[in-house]
């Protein structure tokens, strides 16, 4: 069976992405550039990281709905997990996207919150 490896990031809506971000560095500490809308946390694994980033309030990246955020999981197989969840009826998008860093694809929990799998390289 697969299962989430961790964490792979927390995006939040915001109403200005910069001044948020900006807010959580200076604040909490959250490794964000001055001026930036993204950083990274150290995770929990040894030279992994966990994304963290702020997006403008009208993103669809989220899904529909009025989700203010979203969970990225770690995987170590996208496919087999893309899979796993179609097959025990969840909603699962078909498009995957691969970039140099990983593979993503999305699927939505049972109330209908909106989920990132990341399978990085």
């Amino acid at each position: 069976m697969e299962k989430v490896l961790g964490i792979g990031g927390v995006f939040l809506k915001a109403r200005d992405p910069k001044a948020l971000a900006d807010w959580y560095r200076e604040h909490l500490g959250i490794l964000v550039e001055s001026g930036q809308t993204h950083g990274m946390m150290t995770s929990a694994g040894a030279g992994e990281m966990t994304v963290w980033s702020t997006f403008p309030a009208d993103t669809d990246y989220f899904g529909p709905g009025p989700a203010t955020f979203m969970v990225n999981y770690r995987v170590k197989n996208l496919d087999a997990m893309l899979a796993q969840l179609r097959a025990a009826g969840a909603k699962v998008e078909e498009k995957v996207e691969d970039y140099d860093y990983g593979r993503f694809g999305w699927a939505s929990d049972p109330e209908g919150n909106r989920f990132e799998l990341w399978e990085p390289k």
